[in-house]
């Protein structure tokens, strides 16, 4: 498979790196990644201004070796690029970038094209910004975001795509509001491997309880027309420990609208019942429908569970009893809650790996410490697989084999503890992933068959 820039570090090095240092095996890719993120929005056409192979492996990397996820409307090798070289270094990339702009309107077919910039057009200065603004002047659907690497990964590149999309495209004036109607902010696409899955889950729950939903990113994505009409939603639900605030934050400027922070992404009965309740409750829906609705699913999910507990009680003494979690911070809480207080599994690491920014970080704590009423979890932040790996083998999971919810790169070091690996999070290079979801009610019968068929499977 293909593998980031990485840097491998002898066993003999300290195991603690500088954290301005390299990294092994990373689980993120730089901010022009998030042309994924635009290419996640139907009928939008990335355009990247960056050196040549960036889109590429950009594209390789977070969209095909993590569950083969496919390209998008405009992204993975459909993308343009100017394929920025040396000319363009000492030149300047003004000039081949509108070259490129005016043969991509004429060639490629989209509601929007969003421009992004790489490492080399950020470094010399190049004003992309004019460029494009001459586009926008001419009425051309355009936008731009500077996401050279530097700046950060993917998640904050994410951002950045959709602030330009807010600021540059949407309109000024905010219009009749519509009752019922939410904007929703949750995961971050194709860097989760299970996200068009999953906020397919979230809206059917959501329109479930009697809102409306505009899902923004994915195949129940209406596009262009569901952006431009984020500004007339009631209120802004940012669903995810720290992604998406910064969006809500700045609606509630623009715009004035309320929004809604739950950090928890629900999985199973318990967490998708109170996550119901919450949204309800703030969004000041009545509560018989609201409640009905939570009990037909509940009867339907207990039902499967009731079957379930025919297997887990009978191979109870050979299932493994404590997990670990290594991936980003949205999905590593939503699976230790689940885990802990549904399953009654027993946290034994918990490590994020997106590199969260710091002002967030404490608030990610708290939500660990505060995992159920009896359990508390310290969780690490952590990017280089060097340091991961040696953590995981140094933790005491008892008598049993472990369970480990990881990535690719745990695959080696799981056969070494010889535990049971769910792959969960980016890459995921031996998944093959469609439709899948793990949250919600549904979402969660379907993570428990993927992990007790992968521990039944190990011991056959």
């Amino acid at each position: 498979m293909a593998i980031l820039a990485l840097k491998q570090r002898s066993a003999d090095l300290a195991p603690e790196p500088d954290s301005s240092g390299p990294i092994e095996l990373v689980r993120y890719i730089c901010a022009i990644g998030a042309l994924q993120s635009a290419a996640a929005i139907p009928r939008v056409v990335p355009i990247t201004h960056c050196g040549p192979g960036c889109t590429d492996k950009a594209y390789m990397n977070v969209a095909f070796y993590n569950g083969f996820q496919g390209t998008g409307w405009g992204g993975g090798p459909v993308t343009p690029s100017t394929n920025a070289s040396q000319r363009e270094v000492i030149f300047g990339g003004a000039d081949r970038l509108r070259e490129l702009i005016e043969s991509t309107l004429t060639v490629l077919d989209g509601d929007l094209f969003v421009v992004l910039t790489g490492c080399i057009p950020d470094l010399v200065g190049d004003d992309v910004g004019s460029v494009v603004r001459d586009f926008q002047k001419r009425g051309v659907p355009i936008v731009y975001a500077e996401t050279g690497g530097f700046r950060g990964n993917n998640f904050t590149g994410h951002e950045a795509v959709v602030q330009a999309i807010i600021e540059q495209h949407l309109g000024p004036d905010a219009g009749e509001r519509k009752a019922g109607l939410v904007n929703l902010w949750s995961l971050l696409p194709y860097q989760n491997t299970f996200w068009r899955g999953d906020l397919e889950e979230i809206k059917r729950l959501l329109e479930g309880i009697g809102l409306k939903v505009n899902v923004l990113f994915g195949p129940d994505s209406a596009g262009i027309s569901e952006w431009r009409d984020i500004p007339r939603a009631a209120f802004n639900l940012v669903l995810s420990p720290w992604l998406g605030l910064s969006t809500a934050k700045l609606l509630e400027k623009r715009y004035g609208q309320p929004w809604l922070h739950i950090p928890v992404v629900p999985i199973g009965a318990r967490q998708s019942t109170a996550f119901l309740r919450e949204v309800a409750a703030f969004a000041g829906l009545p509560s018989a429908p609201v409640e009905d609705f939570i009990a037909r699913e509940e009867a339907r999910y207990y039902n499967y569970i009731d079957g379930f507990t025919d297997f887990y009680s009978e191979y109870w003494w050979g299932l493994p009893a404590k997990f670990a979690v290594i991936g980003d911070s949205a999905y590593n809480l939503a699976l230790t809650k689940f885990l802990v207080t549904q399953l009654g599994l027993i946290p034994a690491r918990q490590i994020v790996t997106e590199d969260p920014p710091d002002e967030h970080r404490e608030a990610i704590r708290a939500q660990f410490r505060a995992i159920d009423h009896d359990v508390s979890v310290e969780v690490e932040f952590d990017e280089d697989s060097f340091v991961i790996h040696d953590k995981i083998r140094s933790t005491d999971f008892g008598q049993k084999p472990p369970i480990i919810f990881g990535t690719t790169w745990e695959r080696d070091l799981v056969k070494e503890l010889k535990g049971t690996l769910v792959e969960v999070g980016f890459p995921a290079s031996y998944e093959v992933v469609l439709s899948r979801s793990y949250v919600g009610y549904r979402g969660a019968l379907a993570l428990l068959e993927r992990i007790y068929t992968t521990v039944v499977s190990r011991s056959a």
